[in-house]
């Protein structure tokens, strides 16, 4: 009897341990990625909220960006940068901050950038009459020009430096449509702020947008013209430094491919490759979002790459490379519906932020995601 006895308490404690081998196994399984609202159309006072931009300060505040468009959801109109900000990884969000007001006229395309070495948030955006058509702005024949504008946060974005045009600067005469990003701008190995931009040039068919960067190296001080892309029909891009030191730019394509373009830079952005297409990385064209992440605690940089994998703006696919966007070998959908920009950002404990347009513009959610699910394998 005790024998028997014996034998059933070892049963039990092995049934025990490996039961709760099992429980901590399912707790250690990577969580799927967690999302919240930021931004919803027909709130706050405005009718759409378009145009994402996502930056994290040094201690760790979570900014999120947009346009706050007042009256419709057109590109062109009373149009107000705004912001929102979260102290606690994006769980929860603070009150809708208006950064940048022009009264009946255009703030847009918001382009941060974050100074590692000072701290500083830079926050470059671009101005247009608010009675100007889109059409207008991009041939140059409205009421004014499209200008550069540039502010600053010192204190995580809680207030701003009172907007400083430098469109003498990072604009060229001849140059008539003009936008910062959209999306982030990055700091190099080096210290140097570059901004991914585009342009279109007087006179010439309406698709001939090019991508262009400009950069800062005195910390956000003053401002110059980099490189353009050697080939037209390019224009919203993201920028990243490759592990070799090498610019990439990756942009949206009016080529009628339904792919990415691609063009690199051997000498920090003075100069551009020719255009090439990324194979993979199926695009509506539509503005994508590309960030480098360092080595963690798997020990390999990666690319981190966002955009609406479809013919059309739906299917919102997270991507990652691990040869500086040679193979893209892990790719997970983060939402099959309704989807347009977004913008990526590293975030502390293994994760990524993203800021995406959800639901044809109804709203802009940011979604946490960990990087042990992203690269989890998908089942059989």
């Amino acid at each position: 009897m005790r024998r028997r006895l014996a034998r059933i308490f070892g049963l039990l404690v092995l049934w025990s341990v490996a039961t709760g081998v099992a429980l901590a196994v399912e707790d250690a399984r990577p969580a799927s990625p967690q999302e919240v609202e930021v931004f919803v159309r027909r709130q706050e006072g405005y009718h759409t909220f378009r145009i994402p931009a996502l930056a994290v300060s040094m201690r760790g505040t979570i900014l999120a960006f947009a346009e706050g468009r007042k009256t419709s959801s057109d590109d062109s109109g009373d149009i107000d940068l705004v912001l929102r900000r979260s102290h606690d990884g994006g769980q929860t969000w603070g009150p809708l901050q208006v950064i940048a007001d022009a009264g009946p006229h255009t703030y847009g395309n918001p382009c941060p950038v974050v100074d590692r070495v000072t701290g500083r948030i830079w926050l470059p955006f671009c101005w247009n009459d608010g009675q100007n058509s889109v059409q207008e702005n991009k041939r140059g024949t409205g009421r004014g020009e499209r200008e550069v504008y540039l502010t600053y946060s010192d204190d995580d974005g809680a207030t701003w430096a009172s907007p400083k045009n430098i469109t003498s600067s990072v604009k060229r005469e001849e140059w008539t449509w003009y936008a910062t990003g959209p999306g982030c701008g990055i700091q190099l190995e080096d210290g140097r702020l570059v901004i991914p931009c585009n342009h279109r040039i007087q006179g010439k068919p309406d698709d001939n947008s090019l991508s262009h960067v400009i950069y800062s190296d005195d910390h956000g001080q003053t401002w110059q013209i980099g490189g353009a892309v050697p080939e037209e029909k390019t224009n919203e891009a993201q920028v990243v430094e490759l592990t070799d030191g090498r610019l990439l730019l990756n942009m949206r394509s009016h080529h009628g491919r339904n792919r990415r373009a691609i063009s690199t830079s051997p000498d920090r952005g003075a100069t551009w490759s020719p255009v090439t297409f990324d194979e993979t990385l199926l695009d509506p064209a539509c503005q994508a979002s590309i960030v480098r992440l360092a080595p963690g605690k798997h020990g390999r940089a990666r690319l981190v790459f966002a955009n609406p994998a479809s013919r059309q703006r739906e299917n919102l696919t997270v991507r990652v490379s691990y040869d500086d966007g040679q193979t893209w070998p892990v790719a997970k959908v983060i939402y099959p519906g309704g989807s347009a920009y977004s913008s990526l950002a590293p975030l502390p404990n293994n994760q990524i932020g993203c800021l995406y347009e959800k639901d044809h513009y109804q709203r802009l959610v940011f979604v946490t995601i960990d990087l042990d699910w992203l690269e989890q394998p998908q089942p059989e």
